[in-house]
C-alpha cells in the first residue's frame, strides 16, 4: 500500500486509521495461544472482555467474544488459564486499537482435561447417578469397614489410626491397590466390587492422599464411577484435600474433606457416646423426677380435698339431706291425708244431707205396697189396699180409706195422708203398730 506524501502533502490521522482497519479486514481468522490475564464478564451484557498475554515476549492483546462463545468454556476457564482462541483481526479505527474478535475457545493441558471432565460430569448428572434421593444413610456403628487405598500410604495410616481412637473395637478389611497409574482404575473397581460382595462389609471407604489434577484422575474415571453408583453398601470418599473434587465425591453416599474426616465421619467417637448416654440418663432422671413430683404434688392436692379427709362427711350430709326429706314426705302426706279426710267428711255430710233416711228422720214416711213399688198418687191406690209404711225407726201397715185431695205440703206419694187424709191411716186407732209388731 503506497501513498504518495510527503512533508508538504501529508494525511490525516484518521486516513491513516482507516487505511489500516481496511487493510486488517482482509485478514483471515487465526489461532492465538495466551493466558488469560483479565476476565470481565458484566451480568446482562452480551458481550466478554479478555485480555491475552504471551508471557515470552510480554505482549498483550484485547479480545472479544459473544457470551454464548464463552460460557461454553465458563466452568473451567478464569484469570490465569492458558487458551488456545480462533479470532479474527479487527481494527477500532477511533481509537487505532487492534483486538481480535474470538469465535471459539479452547483450553490447553489442564483446561483442556477440566473441560472433558466437566463434558462427563454433566452427562452422568443427566442419567441422575448424582442425584441426593440416591444417597444411602451410613450406620450407626458398622462392625466391619471396607477400605480401598494405597499400600502403606499416609491415607490408610489416617483412616485407621483416626478410627480407632474413636471406636477401639472397630474391624477393617483393607484392600491396597495402586491409586495412580495405568492400573489404578482397574485395581480400584475390583476392590470396590469385592468390598460390596462381601456379607460382613458395612460401609466402603475410598481413600487417597491429595496429589495434582493428573494424579487424582483416576477417581473421575467413567468406570469407577458407575461402579460405585451400583453398589449396595454405602461408599465414602475421601480423595485428596478439601480443594479437591473428583466424581467419585459425587457419586459416592457421602463425601468426606480429607481421610482423617471420613474416619470421623463413618466411626463415632466413644467418649462423645458415652457422654451423650450421660447427659440422656441425666435427662431421663430429671423427666421422671419432674414427673413422680408433679403426681406427688396432685396426689397431696387430692388427699387435702375435704371429701378424702373426711370421706364420712358426704355421707353425712346426704343424711341430713335425706332426714330432712323423710319429714317433708311425712308433713306433705299427713296435710293430704288431712285435706282427704276433710274433704270425705264434708261429703259423707252432703250424702247424710241427701239421703231418703234423713228425710224421714224429720218425720216423712214411705208408702210401698206389697211388691216394694212406692206409692207416689193417692188415685193409684183402691180403697182398702193394704200398704207398707216406712218410717225412721220401724215400719206400719196401714189400710187405704179412700178419698182424693191435694196435697197441702206439696209432697205428692211420699208423705202419710197423700192426696187425702183417707189415704193412710196412723196411731194405734189405725189398727197398725211400730215394726209391723200390732194386729191389723
Amino acid at each position: 500500500m503506497a501513498l504518495n506524501t510527503s512533508a508538504e502533502t501529508p494525511i490525516p490521522v484518521g486516513e491513516v486509521s482507516r487505511l489500516i482497519g481496511g487493510w486488517i479486514d482482509r485478514l483471515g481468522a487465526v489461532w492465538v495461544e495466551g493466558q488469560i490475564t483479565q476476565l470481565s464478564r458484566r451480568p446482562g451484557a452480551g458481550v466478554v472482555f479478555l485480555t491475552l498475554r504471551d508471557p515470552s515476549y510480554d505482549i498483550s492483546l484485547s479480545v472479544t467474544c459473544f457470551r454464548s462463545v464463552f460460557d461454553r468454556v465458563a466452568d473451567v476457564v478464569s484469570e490465569g488459564a492458558r487458551v488456545v482462541v480462533q479470532a479474527k483481526p479487527e481494527w477500532y479505527a477511533p481509537r487505532g486499537q487492534l483486538s481480535l474478535r474470538a469465535a471459539e475457545i479452547r483450553p490447553v493441558g489442564v483446561g483442556e482435561l477440566l473441560a472433558r471432565l466437566e463434558q462427563l460430569k454433566k452427562s452422568l448428572a443427566a442419567e441422575g447417578l448424582f442425584a441426593a434421593e440416591r444417597k444411602r444413610p451410613l450406620p450407626f456403628l458398622p462392625q466391619l469397614i471396607g477400605l480401598v487405598c494405597g499400600r502403606a500410604s499416609a491415607a490408610e495410616r489416617d483412616v485407621l489410626e483416626n478410627a480407632r481412637l474413636r471406636w477401639p473395637a472397630v474391624r477393617f478389611e483393607v484392600r491396597n491397590v495402586p491409586v495412580q497409574g495405568v492400573h489404578a482404575v482397574t485395581r480400584v473397581v475390583e476392590a470396590v466390587r469385592e468390598l460390596d460382595a462381601h456379607p460382613g462389609v458395612d460401609v466402603i471407604i475410598v481413600a487417597r492422599g491429595g496429589g495434582s489434577v493428573e494424579d487424582l484422575l483416576p477417581f473421575s474415571d467413567e468406570q469407577l464411577v458407575r461402579t460405585v453408583a451400583a453398589c449396595r453398601t454405602p461408599v465414602v470418599s475421601a480423595i485428596g484435600h478439601e480443594p479437591d473434587t473428583p466424581l467419585l465425591d459425587l457419586v459416592a453416599d457421602l463425601r468426606a474433606s480429607t481421610p482423617t474426616d471420613a474416619a470421623k465421619q463413618v466411626v463415632p467417637d466413644v467418649g462423645e457416646e458415652l457422654h451423650r448416654i450421660q447427659q440422656l440418663r441425666e435427662r431421663a432422671l430429671r423427666a421422671v423426677g419432674g414427673l413422680l413430683d408433679r403426681e406427688e404434688r396432685g396426689l397431696a392436692a387430692a388427699r387435702a380435698r375435704p371429701c378424702m379427709e373426711r370421706p364420712h362427711r358426704m355421707v353425712e350430709e346426704r343424711e341430713e339431706q335425706i332426714t330432712a326429706l323423710c319429714d317433708r314426705a311425712r308433713r306433705t302426706l299427713g296435710h293430704l291425708l288431712d285435706r282427704a279426710d276433710s274433704e270425705l267428711a264434708h261429703t259423707r255430710a252432703r250424702v247424710v244431707a241427701l239421703s231418703p233416711a234423713a228425710t224421714l228422720e224429720r218425720g216423712y214416711a214411705v208408702l210401698q205396697r206389697p211388691d216394694g213399688s212406692v206409692v207416689r198418687a193417692a188415685r193409684e191406690v183402691p180403697e182398702g189396699e193394704r200398704l207398707r209404711a216406712r218410717v225412721a225407726e220401724g215400719e206400719l201397715t196401714v189400710v187405704a180409706a179412700g178419698g182424693s185431695g191435694a196435697d197441702p205440703d206439696g209432697t205428692g206419694a211420699g208423705g202419710a195422708g197423700a192426696d187425702g187424709a183417707g189415704a193412710a191411716a196412723t196411731g194405734p186407732g189405725a189398727g197398725g203398730t211400730a215394726d209391723g209388731a200390732g194386729p191389723e
